[in-house]
């Protein structure tokens, strides 16, 4: 089978390209106009039946009218299709030319003759395209009568379903309209009951649609307009219609990262929430939610069920992924770890990285298999948590906050402002809620008294049980610590989700912040000894008994040892663990892969200006060199986009991110710094800018707040979230009746 086009200065591939390629004709009239139209005086002396065989032209010289698309699989040529877009001069001036398809050149009669040619090419093309236009409006009227009046209006009764399932799927309206009738019906029952979709259908009706009326004019007053069984046939058609036009996105562009989020607990368990990140036909970033998965069994189970998912389910190729990122913590966080070697193991390109939502400390934090750390940071969610459900609350914080930092305005300002945001989602998390623990702790004893009788019930238990956890010795040298021991890292993790120049130093700085985390090992006495002196004067200023966990002196009832000290103590239990995780960790998040890929961000034409255009990315291209259409000239394609990029005029300035970059029309004369930049868009370590990324996520976060868990459904969940997808009635009703054959039949 050939792979490059036929076509002079035409340089795409059929095995690196998702255009359509096609054989040369073997009628000889038609494959001497191919061949003339080509100006390649070497295809001349070829057979029509050796052109057919080893030769092809690429989608791009043929007229959109002289190309139908028969299914979402096939592509074909119109019968008098004739080429005619080529680019006969972009080879002139070129020294890496190579020359491969030389150019005929034309005498001015053979110029003039093709001339006529073209121009009544395009005549019959014309008259062809109404030929056809008229024989589809022929056919399709044809069709018509060929369907039964039963057949017809299940066509009609099926459309007006659907656009009742994606409205319902839309607004997030529940199946039960009565909540309490719902919680008595079995799980089933619950799911399948179709009040709501009933009060929309009779909705259309009485608005004035004839056909629906016509149907069931003579039906039964109380009778259901659409069965269970078949009402949950409507709606897995629907989803999977939505998720259909996603994913072809996604396997149009080849390359993609995988993203999954916190459990999300349903009716039938807790599920897994799996979104895919790519580079579309647009070149615009997009984080896609696609489905939830089950997450039953042990990790291995759950692994192989995703990659099935990928494959089997959505027909992704997972040599084509690039990264993954998983978000979780406690025991989620270590599952997840699990899941994502295994995928990596099997699929070394896919490195795995932090998302660009979660700053790179509370990653870390979250991952961390130690008791204490897996507290405090349940305890930090829930306090924020609390004063973010009232403004009074939140004037109740700042009230303390006022008492404690009295003749310290820029201090009260500070924790006022940053209390009043996610502080819970920062990078300096750990070192803002060591400032916050004094006001927090005034606050909580304040609003647990209640002394004014401001307070309900439910607020002054709950204060009550934050008090309690904040005034434990273990959360306060357990915070200190953290604050202490990801400081190392805070600045490296907050450029990663800055600018594309910052990322790139990030990846340059991993060597001098890795010999920071092994000095504090190798000196973990002293740093120690400095942290847990911090802890003992917060401790002190707050009240709290300095002393061992009780949890560990219960343990240690029934054996004879000496009596341990808090400072020995938490330095093997906590402050050891702590060092050695981190340090761990970054070393295996930012692996050999992943920093080539960092640093491959000197393409981007703002990094390259701020590194004087010294930049060397081939040293760090082998990690995708398979992934380029033409790996054989990407240095000397790399070369001419730093001197495009070095001599541009006064006016341009340089594009500062991927998007940008990608957005300048002429990216695409560098095929392979097209395909690099696509390919380092798509891990999920990068910010998502200029692009849709982030409301997916948000979407997301706004379904489960809106929706209590008994109302929950995976389908509908899919429709709300992606409800800026377009939905095609008719691509629906064909689905159902190719999937359920018999409801035609019954009809």
């Amino acid at each position: 089978m050939p792979n490059f086009c036929a076509a002079p200065n035409c340089t795409r591939k059929s095995t690196q390209s998702d255009l359509a390629f096609f054989r040369f004709p073997r009628d000889p009239e038609r494959c001497r106009l191919w061949v003339e139209n080509c100006r390649r005086a070497d295809l001349e002396e070829k057979t029509p039946d050796q052109l057919n065989k080893h030769y092809r032209l690429c989608a791009k010289h043929f007229e959109p009218a002289m190309i139908c698309k028969t299914s979402p699989y096939r592509t074909v040529l119109r019968d008098t299709a004739i080429p005619t877009i080529f680019d006969l001069t972009s080879h002139l001036g070129n020294p890496h030319s190579r020359h491969r398809k030389r150019i005929k050149v034309l005498t001015d009669e053979e110029v003039q003759k093709i001339k006529e040619r073209r121009l009544e090419s395009s005549i019959e093309q014309l008259l062809s395209k109404k030929d056809c236009d008229a024989q589809d409006d022929s056919e399709n009227t044809d069709d018509v009568p060929q369907l039964t009046p039963e057949q017809k209006d299940l066509r009609e009764f099926l459309r007006s379903s659907f656009e009742v399932m994606v409205l319902i799927g839309r607004q997030n309206f529940p199946f039960s309209c009565n909540a309490r009738e719902d919680e008595m019906r079995s799980e089933e029952e619950r799911f399948l009951t179709t009040g709501n979709f009933q009060a929309l259908i009779e909705n259309r009706i009485n608005a004035g649609d004839e056909f629906l009326r016509r149907r069931f004019e003579t039906a039964a007053v109380n009778e259901e307009y659409c069965s269970a069984i078949q009402q949950r046939q409507l709606l897995e058609v629907c989803e999977r219609c939505v998720r259909e036009e996603i994913l072809q996105q996604v396997r149009e562009c080849r390359f993609f990262s995988i993203v999954t989020g916190e459990l999300v607990e349903f009716p039938e368990g807790e599920h897994l929430p799996v979104f895919l990140r790519f580079v579309d036909q647009a070149n615009t970033l997009r984080e896609e939610f696609i489905e939830f998965l089950s997450f039953e069994g042990e990790e291995v189970a759950v692994a192989e069920r995703l990659e099935s998912q990928l494959t089997k389910g959505w027909g992704l190729s997972m040599e084509h992924c690039r990264g993954q990122a998983h978000a979780g913590s406690g025991i989620l966080g270590t599952k997840m770890k699990v899941i994502a070697a295994q995928l990596k193991e099997k699929y070394p390109m896919a490195v795995i990285t932090p998302t660009s939502t979660c700053a790179l400390n509370v990653h870390l934090a979250n991952g961390m298999p130690l008791t204490g750390v897996q507290d405090v940071m349940s305890i930090l969610k829930k306090t924020n948590a609390f004063f973010k459900a009232s403004p009074l609350l939140q004037s109740e914080l700042d009230n303390a906050i006022s008492i404690l930092c009295q003749g310290n305005i820029e201090k009260e300002s500070i924790l006022k402002e940053g209390s009043r945001s996610t502080w819970t989602d920062l990078h300096n998390v750990f070192e803002m809620a060591v400032d916050l623990m004094e006001p927090l702790l005034l606050c909580m004893d304040s609003i647990h008294d209640n002394e004014d009788l401001k307070w309900n019930d439910q607020i002054t238990s709950d204060a009550y049980a934050i008090s309690e956890a904040l005034a434990d010795f273990e959360f306060i040298v357990t915070l200190v610590i953290l604050k202490n021991a990801l400081s190392f890292t805070r600045a490296f993790g907050k450029n990663l989700q800055g600018e594309t120049i910052d990322v790139f130093f990030a990846a340059n700085s991993l060597t001098a912040v890795l010999h920071s985390l092994h000095e504090v090992l190798d000196n973990l006495e002293v740093y120690h000894e400095f942290w847990f002196e911090e802890a003992v004067s917060l401790a002190t200023a707050m009240e709290i008994p300095v002393r061992v966990p009780r949890l560990f002196l219960r343990k240690q009832q029934a054996v004879e040892t000496m009596e341990i000290q808090a400072e020995s103590f938490f330095k093997e239990y906590l402050t050891l663990p702590v060092m050695e995780y981190i340090t761990q960790e970054v070393k295996e998040i930012f692996s050999e892969n992943h920093l080539k890929a960092l640093k491959c961000l000197s393409l981007v034409p703002a990094v390259m200006g701020q590194m004087r255009f010294n930049t060397s990315e081939e040293t760090h291209a082998d990690i995708y060199r398979s992934d380029l259409p033409h790996p054989d000239t990407l240095p000397a394609e790399l070369h001419c986009w730093r001197i495009k990029w070095k001599h541009r005029g006064k006016e341009v300035s340089l594009p500062c991110t991927i998007h940008e970059t990608l957005q300048h029309s002429d990216v695409k004369f560098f095929p392979n710094v097209n395909a690099f930049l696509k390919i380092l868009a798509t891990l999920p370590v990068l910010k998502l800018d200029g692009s849709h990324g982030e409301t997916a996520q948000r979407r997301l976060q706004a379904y489960l707040m809106d929706t209590a868990v008994n109302q929950r459904c995976k389908n509908l969940a899919v429709l709300n979230i992606n409800y800026h997808i377009k939905t095609d009635l008719e691509e629906m009703v064909q689905c159902y009746l190719k999937t359920y054959p018999e409801e035609c039949e019954s009809d």
